[in-house]
């Protein structure tokens, strides 16, 4: 559990009077002018951990505290039971919020009966606060006006002592597990206007003495058991202005809570929930003339009859719900009047006749049409273009068809749509395609829809079921990246032979490729960032028009395949990088002549670079072309292609330019031997990494007829030699480092090579620009010249360090200079000895007589 120190917690100080009283060390009153000043001098005197938060809320030395506000909602206060017994007792305390405090079972810790003046109690969502409520909290706080305890798991009857809080305005007990009907006393509370017991388990009747209630503008009393009649008594309840009684037992008829309403709170009601009871009979006319009247539902009840016209008069309605009842009679074209409506639904009744756009001429706010379910048929004229944008329109079982519904076309925001059994013989418009970015939901079922789909991106459902969709035509692109796919794919794709392009990127597959997902139609295959394994399948050298192959960062093993290359001759993008390959490097993999883009990095590859890389012929011409795509046969649709780059030490999706775009990257292997000049062959190459292997040689001078490379990353090698002096026309390097390697020489002198940091040349013995090491005249570090040493005839090894060598020289020589004599002369020697003796008995006598 969390810790929290009391004296850092984050509160919110608030001021209700000009002059805030503020104890000092000697308990006199500091007046500061600004809340702002107030807040902050406050926290500086928590922070100091001399200071005791119980200092400011004991009465003894502090003087007095006019009007505080506090507020430690969302704050860890599971130990904290002693600070808060203080707390509560301060004399000036106005307002408390504790709100989710993780406050504990214990209803000592929150005892309040010593704050007289205490005006503001907010103990909710404290899930393990209390399991029943203390009297003593409430027994001395007659200026109480509001006390929300939701969601606090309390149990058992509602309490009789809140009729004693006579000036309570506010009281919240929804959302816990009272279980008893409502207590008289609660009725006495004339001064109450926000009353919300819902969410709970109360049974029984509302009492007619609900009508004391006279000052009552929100009543929320819905999930619960009452049942019964509604009493007469709402009727002079003349500030109510919301009344939710929804998810009840509530037996009576529409008609009569209606009229009850409208006889005191007709001008004042804007908002009604009667939703999920048990109501009967039928709308009346007089439901027109609640006039304020914003949110009404009536769903889920036994209402019956005709929709009344007058419900074209409720001038404020915003969302009206209607649904799920016996509703019959043609739908209304008053409900065109309604320029306010953002909802409507009013779908699962028997409403039937003909609905055309006359029905939603001045719906300009529109955004949610829940109307499945009736018998309704649309005619809207052929040119009509709706005045609302939904992003919602339900409409199953409604007669739209035989053609696909065109006013659909200019509904830009919809992500929900059902038209399913709606009468529609047609072909899927190119149109609908492109509506919108992505669907949540589609449901097009049960209709005689013909041809196929070549893309449509739903997140949840597409229901396409019941149609005459012709299988070989439908579902060529199959797109769920991103997502939480798990498990392994199923080897099934013999009968999906028509999808081209199957991305699965990034999410949490694992297992083997299966065997049927090799087949000649696939032409992208993305399973990047899962969690499969095993070696690559056989059957994938079937699939001869794969055009990208991107296969990174899984864990596959085993040795890159000799077919990948001269079977999949048509690849533009492989990407393997980040598995557990090992082996070397195919010499077969030189046939893909379409490769542009080669990404081995981050496996156990080893062995030498084949020098047939020179065959790479994408890459050795300069490219003009920057689009890569393919095409769907169903109305000749064209599907840009993309895949995720990992260029220059990031990663990025190209799109657009992806045609344009060349690069090898085979860093983070242990690759041996010399950079093949043969890479110097590949002019239209943008970006090459062989960082992190154990190369060796010189860096061949070839490369810096790479003109257009953008990239170099030779670092971490055992490369030797000097920076090739053709470099310097690498006019588009913005990326460069040859760092940790054994480099010599003088940096060439160009634009782009100066114009990096230090740390891409660092570790080698390189001078001039950037680096900090000058040259000699002969063109090597200074530091280097003076120790002396050339590194010619060596085959580019480390020169020999003479300072080195001659310290080891003269340390053996005096060494010898003095020990030989002692072993060879006789009378050395004993002199030697005798004097060592000498010196030990005057150390001897001078210790002895220092200790006496």
């Amino acid at each position: 559990m969390r810790t929290v120190t009391i004296s850092l917690l984050p509160l919110l100080l608030v001021i209700t009077t000009f002059c805030f009283g503020f104890c000092n060390g000697n308990g006199n009153v500091l007046c500061i002018e600004s809340e702002r000043e107030a807040l902050l001098k406050f926290k500086n005197d928590l922070i100091d951990p001399s200071n005791k938060l119980s200092s400011w809320v004991e009465g003894g030395d502090c003087c007095e505290w006019i009007g505080v506000y506090l507020d430690l909602s969302h704050v860890d206060l599971s130990e904290a039971t002693d600070w808060l017994q203080v707390t509560f007792k301060h004399p000036s305390l106005l307002e408390l919020h504790l709100s989710d405090c993780d406050l504990a079972d214990d209803s000592s810790s929150i005892s309040v009966n010593s704050s007289k003046s205490l005006a503001v109690l907010d103990l909710s969502w404290n899930y393990n606060c209390l399991s029943s409520i203390p009297m003593s909290i409430f027994s001395l706080h007659g200026l109480l006006v509001s006390i929300d305890l939701a969601s606090s798991s309390l149990k058992g009857p509602i309490p009789d002592y809140f009729g004693n809080i006579s000036f309570l305005e506010v009281l919240d007990l929804s959302f816990n597990k009272f279980n008893s009907s409502i207590p008289d006393s609660l009725y006495s509370l004339n001064h109450l206007r926000f009353l919300s017991l819902s969410f709970n388990y109360l049974v029984g009747k509302i009492s007619n003495a609900i009508g004391n209630l006279s000052s009552l503008i929100h009543l929320d009393l819905s999930y619960n058991m009452l049942e019964g009649r509604l009493p007469t008594s709402l009727e002079v309840l003349c500030n109510l202005k919301e009344v939710n009684l929804s998810y009840n037992k509530i037996d009576q008829d529409i008609s009569e809570i209606l009229q009850s309403l409208s006889r005191c709170s007709l001008n004042c009601l804007e908002s009604l929930n009667l939703g999920t009871n048990l109501l009967s009979g039928l709308l009346p006319d007089k439901l027109g003339q609640f006039k304020n009247l914003a949110y009404l539902s009536l769903a889920q009840n036994n209402i019956s009859g005709l929709i009344p016209m007058s419900i074209g008069e409720l001038s404020s309605l915003k969302s009206i719900d209607v649904s799920e009842n016996q509703l019959n009679g043609t739908f209304p074209p008053s409900f065109g009047q309604l320029a306010n409506l953002e909802t409507l639904s009013f779908g699962h009744n028997v409403l039937e006749g003909v609905v055309s756009e006359t029905h939603f001429s001045n719906l300009t706010r529109l955004t949610t049409l829940l109307a499945s379910g009736n018998m309704l048929r649309f005619e809207p004229n052929s040119s009509w273009v709706p005045s609302f944008q939904c992003e919602t329109i339900e409409l199953h079982r409604w007669h739209l068809g035989p053609r696909f519904p065109q006013w659909l076309k200019f509904q830009k925001k919809l992500s929900g749509l059902d038209i399913s059994h709606a009468g529609i013989s047609d072909v899927i418009p190119t149109w609908f395609l492109n509506i919108s970015a992505q669907f949540n939901y589609v449901n097009l079922s049960s209709n005689q829809l013909i041809g196929g789909i070549p893309y449509l991106n739903v997140r949840e459902t597409l229901d396409l079921s019941s149609n005459r969709l012709t299988e070989q035509r439908w579902m060529r692109i199959l797109d769920i990246d991103t997502n939480l796919l798990s498990g392994e794919i199923p080897d099934c794709w013999n009968r999906w032979q028509q999808v081209t392009y199957l991305n699965l990127r990034n999410n949490n597959l694992t297992g083997k490729i299966p065997l049927s997902l090799g087949y000649k139609n696939l032409q992208v295959l993305n399973l990047r960032s899962n969690s499969m394994s095993g070696e690559l399948p056989y059957t994938l050298q079937n699939s001869t028009s794969l055009i990208i192959l991107d296969l990174s960062e899984n864990y596959f093993s085993g040795s890159i395949p000799e077919w990948i290359g001269d079977k999949l001759s048509n690849l533009v993008v492989l990407s393997l990088r980040s598995n557990n390959f090992d082996g070397h490097i195919p010499h077969k993999i030189c046939a893909g002549r379409s490769l542009q883009n080669l990404d081995l990095a981050q496996n156990n590859i080893s062995g030498a670079i084949p020098k047939c890389f020179n065959n790479f012929s994408a890459m050795a011409t300069k490219k003009s072309s920057g689009d890569l795509e393919i095409w769907t046969t169903f109305q000749s649709n064209v599907f840009h292609l993309s895949a995720l780059l990992v260029l220059k030490g990031r990663e990025d999706e190209y799109s657009t330019t992806l045609g344009l775009v060349t690069s090898i990257d085979l860093s983070v292997n242990s690759l041996t031997g010399e950079i093949p000049k043969e890479i110097g062959n590949l002019i239209g190459l943008r970006s090459l990494n062989l960082s992190r292997n154990l190369l060796i040689g010189n860096i061949p001078d070839i490369i810096g007829k790479l003109e257009l490379l953008e990239s170099l990353d030779l670092s971490m090698n055992r490369l030797y030699g000097e920076i090739p002096s053709s470099f310097s026309n690498l006019n588009f390097l913005n990326h460069f480092n040859v760092s940790y390697n054994n480099l010599t020489g003088q940096i060439p002198t160009s634009t782009q090579l100066q114009s990096f940091e230090n740390s891409s040349y660092m570790s080698n013995h390189l001078c001039g620009p950037p680096v900090i090491k000058n040259c000699s005249t002969n063109g090597v570090p200074t530091d280097v010249t003076n120790n002396g040493g050339s590194n010619e005839g060596s085959n580019g090894r480390s020169k020999v360090n003479w300072l080195y060598v001659s310290i080891v020289l003269g340390f053996v020589m005096g060494f010898w200079a003095v020990v030989a004599p002692l072993c060879f002369i006789r009378s050395w020697r004993h002199a030697y000895y005798q004097k060592l003796d000498n010196v030990g008995n005057k150390l001897y006598v001078f210790w002895a007589t220092r200790r006496m």
